[in-house]
């Protein structure tokens, strides 16, 4: 077991994690810093995951929010591949999966969140069912972009921003698509119904097909797991080669509570982003 001590250590190297350290270093900050994350990327971008990337207009470089060189003239260490099993308040340290023993100084914990999982009947995780899809990391862009074959039928579970967008980008490649939408209107958690009729009539202009109020009863699954079909609440069917789904994330809370910090859809912070311990 090896033991280290940084300044500051930030705990999740996305978007957030990767602009504080830039941001210390740019207001002065001369100490140590260690940020840790737990896929195999630097900081990068999700939003073009939907988009350009899963189109293959967008490399993997150009997905990066800072060029991996700045890491090391910020004298940023960067430990990728690392995930953080608990954190010691009394101690101010970390254990990591790895057995390693991180102190720190102040802490920052930017873990974000992760995908809902579907929970119908015939549904089980992802890695199970070989065409089910979730979109959240560049490895779920690039599963997906596998799928992406002309004549294939897609299904897409949720019509908010990551269900629309993958819809966009499949009948591009020319793919049936069909969306289906538990609410009365897509993007209903997050706009108006005049932005919501705009965006279902231009996606209707290309071809998507769209089922608003619409539950999903479950999923009919062959012998090898792959799902064919979709059965909605009315019993009716929508045949797919494959399934994507996106309805929302779950904020990873779990680090936090552990270490016994307030917890409400989130970790509980005032204007300032600070939790109740002076060192998070």
């Amino acid at each position: 077991m090896t033991h280290s001590q940084f300044d500051i250590v930030v705990v999740g190297a996305g978007q957030a994690g990767g602009e504080l350290v830039v941001a210390a270093r740019q207001g002065g900050f001369e100490g140590t810093i260690l940020l840790i994350g737990a896929e195999p990327f630097l900081p990068y971008q999700r939003p073009p995951l939907s988009k350009a990337y899963l189109l293959g207009e967008l490399s993997r470089e150009a997905l990066l929010l800072k060029a991996p060189a700045l890491f090391e003239k910020l004298r940023v260490e960067v430990r990728l591949q690392a995930r953080v099993n608990q954190i010691d308040r009394v101690g101010r340290t970390l254990r990591l999966s790895s057995g390693e023993t991180v102190r720190y100084g102040k802490l920052a914990v930017c873990t974000g969140g992760r995908v809902r999982r579907l929970n119908v009947e015939g549904s089980t995780s992802g890695q199970e069912h070989p065409n089910l899809h979730y979109l959240r990391s560049i490895a779920d862009a690039d599963r997906l972009h596998q799928a992406l074959v002309p004549g294939n039928r897609f299904v897409l579970i949720g019509g908010g921003y990551v269900g629309l967008e993958v819809a966009a980008v499949a009948r591009r490649r020319g793919i049936d698509v069909t969306v289906i939408e538990a609410m009365p209107r897509v993007l209903a958690r997050v706009t108006s119904p005049e932005i919501s009729a705009f965006y279902e009539r231009v996606h209707r202009n290309t071809g998507v097909v769209i089922r608003t109020n619409t539950p999903v009863n479950r999923l009919e699954v062959s012998a090898d797991r792959r799902v064919t079909a979709v059965v909605c609440g009315d019993g009716t069917r929508e045949p797919c080669d494959a399934l994507i789904v996106g309805i929302g994330l779950i904020p990873n809370t779990e680090l936090a509570q552990q270490a016994g910090l307030a917890v409400d859809n989130g970790i509980v912070v005032d204007e300032c982003a600070r939790t109740r311990d002076p060192d998070l």
